[in-house]
């Protein structure tokens, strides 16, 4: 009973430093014009802000983009099957120059601070091809991702997206108590699932299909998406789709030892000379 009230009183401790220290950064958050303005009020309305490549207009997107698209086309389709299940494959792309420049643009990294509110993080970028499923497994399940309080994937069609491809969807942040009570609800239900994640049957009898919220989009859709506190999945799909994802958190993040995976080998990565590394 003890070792529990303490670490009660050490979780508590915790979250009053953190509150703490977002009422300190305020005085020091960089200066952002209207229109990004409008992205960091959405992300805090909503938990997503869609856009693309040509709004953001960030000088370090086509070689970016070219070195994207020459990866993507060289990833196959996977010899790992689980359960039936085509796991996808994803290439650690981090320590590319390409990528790593894009993913540190002054106007890119200003927005996130403004959202998370703190010093941010970006721990790394992933290049991903999602291929035909028709089982809702893994990352097809809605979740919630847990590296931090708050944390900002930046999601990158390089595709055209509709509902065949398997769109990123995911569920609004709540508006009202009621749409509050849902979540938890939604909530309870991950953790009986020890987090794994829960099927469109289960979340459906919480919170309605006219709530969740899809996004098919064009080749160059950017998806801003607090995936820590949105409720989010890919859909089951029948064609195959290729995406970039940005990960940003505080610095520190709550929870470091998740974030290695960005830049570490859990995933294989990309030689420049070598191509794609299996």
């Amino acid at each position: 009973m003890l070792n529990m009230i303490k670490e009660k009183v050490s979780l508590f401790q915790t979250e009053l430093n953190y509150r703490a220290k977002l009422w300190q950064h305020q005085r020091n958050l960089p200066v952002i014009n209207s229109g990004d303005r409008l992205i960091v009020d959405t992300l805090k309305k909503e938990g997503v802000y869609i856009t693309s490549l040509e709004e953001l207009g960030l000088s370090s997107t086509p070689k970016m983009l070219a070195t994207a698209n020459n990866y993507a086309d060289s990833m196959v389709n996977p010899r790992d099957i689980h359960g039936e299940y085509k796991l996808p494959q994803i290439y650690t792309v981090t320590d590319l120059p390409e990528f790593f420049n894009w993913g540190i643009e002054t106007r890119l990294q200003n927005i996130i601070e403004h959202y998370i509110g703190l010093p941010i993080a970006f721990h790394g970028v992933h290049l991903r091809k999602d291929f035909p499923n028709e089982q809702q497994l893994e990352t097809l399940l809605w979740h919630k991702d847990s590296e931090d309080r708050r944390m900002i994937k930046v999601i990158m069609y390089l595709d055209d997206v509709t509902e065949e491809h398997g769109p990123f969807e995911y569920i609004p942040l709540p508006a009202n108590l009621l749409e509050r009570v849902k979540n938890y609800r939604v909530d309870y239900e991950l953790w009986r699932s020890n987090f794994l994640g829960i099927n469109d049957e289960k979340i459906m009898k919480i919170i309605p299909q006219s709530a969740w919220k899809s996004c098919p989009g064009k080749a160059g859709t950017v998806i801003f998406a607090d995936v820590r506190n949105i409720f989010h999945h890919g859909t089951v799909r029948n064609q195959e789709r290729s995406t970039v994802f940005f990960t940003y958190t505080a610095n520190p993040p709550k929870r470091p030892e998740l974030c290695t995976q960005y830049h570490d080998d859990t995933f294989p990565k990309i030689k420049p000379q070598l191509g794609l590394k299996v």
